[in-house]
């Protein structure tokens, strides 16, 4: 409707192990301001036992962004919860959905679907601790549980507790015989499950994820849900986020990859003051011209000299000076269409 502010959760990147950490969520914040940005799950008792600046530190410009939390213990859960809200975060969210052994020896992630009350007095523990929204995300059911009305009974407990927003991978997982990578892609998508659950939930918050691979796709999602998030497919290729500023939430902002890279450039140079080595911040920028002239260029340049030992942001320069020489050699001239470029 015209007027009506978008939900919060209109658009977002999923928390993603060893992806979503903050160096990325700066890199994405660049290129889209609005876009809903989560951390990589961070266990409980790390947070109440570890180095709570080296695991929760963010760039205040990364606002809005949620804190995902993986545990099974309502008391630890509220507390990093706490912690969390503290520390600045917009939104706290339980992991119900990771299949990974780790994950399940400790307890948490898409084990504790087979526990919804106890995940009930979870979510309640860490509502009661905190102002900020405490919302969930979890698959549509684990191994034998493949039921509509399984996953449905377990929304409802968890509305009962007062949890309004519900991010479902639109797959179950196998707690056995599948590897989390195969857990992301080998079990069927079943988008008409979550498209049912908000109509048999309307006064719910329904975000749809798994699967989506592009803006277009997601449009379409939402005419049947609340929110989409996205994944790998951001990973891959986090331009795919280029036009969702303007496309989702009504702003005339539009950036290039040339004007990002170069913020990045200086991104990097005060980490590296801060004692970071260049990698923790390349990695996530070798897919910053994919598909473009001169990416695979970039990709190899970054891949070979940017995690050697004292790698500087010379590395960078020297990639973006050549991928600019390639893409200057590429230009049309004026009586020529334009090749795309942003």
């Amino acid at each position: 409707m015209e007027g009506v502010a978008p939900s919060p959760w209109l658009l977002s990147v999923a928390p993603m192990m060893d992806w979503t950490d903050r160096h990325f969520r700066y890199l994405l914040r660049l290129i889209t301001r609005r876009t809903r940005l989560y951390t990589e799950m961070v266990v409980d008792q790390s947070i109440l036992l570890g180095q709570r600046s080296k695991l929760l530190d963010f760039n205040p410009e990364e606002h809005p962004v949620a804190l995902q939390l993986g545990g099974s213990v309502p008391e630890k859960l509220a507390e990093a919860a706490r912690i969390g809200e503290e520390w600045g975060y917009d939104e706290i969210n339980l992991n119900l959905g990771c299949p990974s052994e780790r994950v399940q020896g400790g307890g948490f992630g898409a084990c504790l679907m087979r526990s919804p009350d106890l995940v009930a007095e979870c979510m309640a523990a860490m509502r009661q601790a905190v102002r900020v929204p405490v919302t969930a995300k979890h698959r549509l059911g684990v191994d034998e549980l493949e039921d509509y009305r399984y996953v449905a009974r377990f929304i409802e407990k968890l509305a009962g507790v007062g949890v309004e927003v519900f991010i479902i991978h639109a797959r179950k997982a196998y707690l056995q015989g599948l590897s989390p990578a195969e857990n992301r892609t080998v079990p069927p998508l079943r988008y008409d499950w979550v498209y049912r659950l908000k109509r048999d939930f309307p006064q719910l918050t329904i975000v749809l994820n798994g699967g989506v691979q592009s803006l277009g796709e997601a449009a379409a999602h939402l005419a049947h849900v609340d929110g989409v998030m996205l994944g790998r497919a951001v990973y891959e290729d986090p331009f795919v986020l280029a036009e969702a500023d303007w496309q989702f939430f009504s702003s005339s902002r539009r950036v290039d990859r040339f004007w990002v890279a170069q913020r990045m450039v200086e991104y990097a140079r005060g980490q590296l003051e801060q004692g970071l080595p260049l990698w923790a911040v390349a990695r996530h920028m070798l897919n910053l011209f994919k598909g473009q002239p001169g990416g695979r260029l970039w990709r190899r340049l970054l891949s070979e000299k940017a995690p050697r030992r004292g790698a500087g942001v010379e590395v960078l320069e020297e990639g973006l000076e050549r991928v600019r020489a390639v893409a200057d050699r590429r230009s049309p001239s004026p009586k020529e269409p334009s090749w795309g470029r942003f």
